[in-house]
């Protein structure tokens, strides 16, 4: 099939930073945002396909850290055709590339997964561009495991650190810092350039900011899996909430966090500080019924994903809805929620060609309009949904 090789998309408002810059266009050739403008007459020269945008909002495509499954597929089943499903579902809400999560499990199923993310890389998804992987877990505390399997949890261990990183696909690990194995672990990851996240854990904060000079950057799904902060234990919660070095992920579904609780980290970290994430699973995008989290039943009602002892269990949000939410919780403009969802993941990442509406960039880009329903989705130069 002969790619897309340019494409025009005129009569937009431009998410440029913090504002929405009218009578815009932008032009895509091979992959790539190529020249942008506003206010003045559209470009002269010839294009594949011209997309009117009839006032509608063209902002930079959104990027998940932590998702862990969608319509009714999950990343521990080790299949590309479940991964390209997922990747399919994530575009239609304006995702345009993600990290495939696993969960705690034995090292065999672990490697499955990530041998599977690394051919779905090789051979494209169709949707969302898959990015790579997150490993979450097993080197967690057993104690603040959440939905995590606890026959596999564990410490870390070099041999299988090893194997790990020679997959070449993973991104971001997350894990409890306040076991001196996982704490070699932070050193080996940061040297292979994987993000290293903070969570399932009852680290005090002495052993956050001890990490945080090992280069632990991240903090996964903030409030949950960890310790409650307390005025005299401020925990890894309240050492994110203060330490400039740590990036938050945030689950805003107002089940997993309250909107006051949102509005909080909003108030202490700031856009740059937060990367919003779905940590979805199997029954995002599906009615109500029971789907797995790995190997766990998970029982998903009124939207809600539980283990059938009622802990949450992931969950069953769209990234275009945590925008929604975090406006509404924060009392934020479009342009500042978004940031959340593009270039603070991007930046935590690495990724200095995503995120932005700036020549050079890849041209991952939703249309959306103002209540943040999106109408069509570009991967790479590519129309994938809309």
């Amino acid at each position: 099939m002969r790619l897309t090789q340019s494409i025009l998309i005129h009569n937009a408002r431009l998410a440029l930073g913090e504002r929405l810059v009218p009578e815009g266009w932008l032009l895509v050739r091979r992959g790539r945002i190529a020249k942008i403008g506003w206010a003045q007459p559209l470009p002269d020269e010839t294009v594949d396909r011209v997309i009117d945008a009839q006032g509608g909002i063209l902002a930079p495509g959104m990027i998940d850290l932590h998702v862990h499954g969608a319509m009714g597929h999950d990343t521990m089943d080790a299949s590309p055709e479940g991964l390209g499903a997922m990747a399919r579902m994530y575009a239609e809400h304006g995702v345009t590339s993600f990290l495939a999560t696993t969960m705690t499990a034995s090292h065999a199923s672990i490697m499955a997964a990530l041998g599977c993310v690394a051919r779905t890389m090789a051979e494209g998804t169709g949707g969302a561009a898959l990015l790579g992987a997150h490993v979450e877990g097993p080197y967690v505390d057993l104690a603040r495991r959440g939905a995590q399997a606890s026959d596999h949890v564990r410490r870390a261990a070099p041999r299988e650190s090893d194997d790990l990183f020679e997959t070449g696909v993973v991104r971001c690990i997350t894990l409890a810092p306040e076991f001196p194995e996982n704490q070699r672990l932070i050193v080996e990851a940061v040297r292979h350039g994987v993000a290293v996240s903070l969570g399932h854990s009852r680290a005090d904060a002495q052993d956050v900011a001890r990490v945080v000079v090992l280069g632990a950057s991240q903090v996964t799904h903030l409030y949950n899996g960890l310790e409650p902060m307390h005025h005299r234990r401020p925990g890894v919660v309240g050492a994110a909430l203060t330490m400039p070095e740590l990036r938050c992920q945030l689950i805003a579904d107002t089940v997993h966090v309250s909107p006051i609780m949102l509005n909080l980290a909003y108030r202490a970290k700031g856009p740059d500080g937060i990367i919003l994430v779905t940590d979805a699973m199997a029954g995002t995008g599906m009615p109500d019924g029971r789907y797995h989290l790995g190997k766990s039943e998970v029982i998903v009602q009124n939207g809600e994903a539980r283990l059938p002892e009622g802990n949450l269990a992931g969950s069953t949000l769209t990234l275009d809805r945590a925008v929604r939410n975090m406006m509404a919780a924060c009392h934020l403009a479009l342009p500042q929620a978004l940031r959340m969802a593009t270039e603070t993941p991007a930046r935590a990442l690495g990724l200095s060609d995503r995120g932005r509406l700036v020549v050079g960039a890849r041209a991952d880009l939703m249309l959306i309009d103002d209540t943040m329903s999106v109408r069509a989705t570009v991967v790479g130069g590519e129309v994938v949904a809309g």
